[in-house]
């Protein structure tokens, strides 16, 4: 039999277990045109918890009783498509599926010779290039600023510091946890690092860590860590409004300080920031984060938690913090 999981029903606030559902089915039979994947690794994301909601949004709901995808590296078990052969390995939106047939559409081939197949959905995949694109498009960094970065020891966090530290910037990282500050300085090159639960005013230890004040901020996790960077920033400030984790499962609408005053003051851009927007950019980033990973100049971690039945777990997982860099599943 071939499991797959399916949304059971919309969360309310944060998810639970009981929000998903385990389903067996046949193993599927291919037909011409077509390949049967078998899921190596499987990808968990902040950004599907609002995939969750039955609302509209910049990418279509999940549907209720039907498989959730997400990024998944996938091993070609058999094949009827000339484009794709037993033993290939791809990347794909795919379903959270123990095996699935494709008609090859979407998908990428990956070579595990020139990386570890996981880097594929870390960075040099979607959560590299976001880090990229999201600095760059909207951060337009220059040398010598302060680029500042909430969620820092996430996936995407943990390497946009290290490209803001490429391109000569002062870079201080937000997170949770001790060990992830030192995390941070050590493994991450990270010139200051904060742990927003054992701060008591975060406004007054940005303005010590920034002592020239915030030029770029790379927000993931919206709510009052974001609130208190306000405080903090320069004329002509980018700030890159790429997630908002702190706030995902919230069931009313949360009360915040207004930016208003803070963006007029400043002259600043607040910009959000969708990834997919930027299709046409991915071959350049990619191109990019490779060569700095070959070069060194790249780290990345993983938090790998192993089998099939321990998706769902790991996805709420990530809203406790309990990943350091990127989340994904060994199958």
């Amino acid at each position: 039999m071939n499991k797959t999981i399916v949304l059971n029903s919309r969360p309310i606030g944060m998810p639970k277990i009981s929000d998903f559902k385990f389903k067996d089915e046949t193993v599927p039979v291919l037909s011409d045109g077509e390949i049967l994947l078998k899921a190596v690794y499987v990808s968990v994301d902040p950004y599907l918890r609002g995939r969750m909601n039955d609302v509209k949004s910049y990418i279509p709901p999940f549907e209720l009783h039907k498989p959730i995808t997400s990024g998944i590296i996938a091993e070609v078990v058999n094949s009827k498509n000339h484009d794709f052969s037993k033993g290939d390995f791809v990347l794909g939106m795919l379903a959270w599926k123990e095996q699935q047939v494709s008609n090859g559409e979407g998908l990428l081939k990956v070579d595990p010779e020139k990386a570890p197949l996981s880097a594929y959905l870390g960075i040099l995949g979607m959560t590299g290039i976001t880090a990229y694109l999201g600095l760059t498009e909207i951060g337009k960094p220059n040398k010598g600023e302060t680029l500042v970065v909430s969620g820092a020891a996430g996936a995407v966090g943990s390497i946009v510091g290290q490209i803001g530290k490429i391109m000569g910037l002062h870079v201080v990282g937000i997170a949770g946890t001790d060990e992830k500050v030192e995390m941070l300085k050590t493994d991450f090159g990270f010139d200051e690092a904060i742990n927003y639960n054992t701060t008591e005013n975060m406004v007054k230890a940005l303005e010590a860590t920034c002592p020239n004040g915030i030029d770029v901020y790379f927000d993931n996790v919206g709510g009052p860590i974001s609130e208190a960077v306000l405080y903090n920033i320069n004329k002509y400030a980018r700030l890159i409004n790429c997630g908002a984790i702190s706030v995902y499962n919230e069931t009313s609408l949360p009360k915040s300080v207004s930016v208003h005053t803070f963006l007029i003051r400043k002259s600043a851009l607040m910009q959000g920031f969708i990834v997919f927007d930027y299709e046409e950019k991915y071959p350049e980033a990619m191109t990019q984060l490779g060569t700095w990973l070959k070069e060194g100049k790249l780290k990345y971690t993983e938090t790998i938690r192993h089998g099939f039945d321990t998706i769902p777990q790991a996805f709420i997982d990530l809203f406790d913090g309990k990943n350091k860099g990127k989340m994904v599943i060994k199958l």
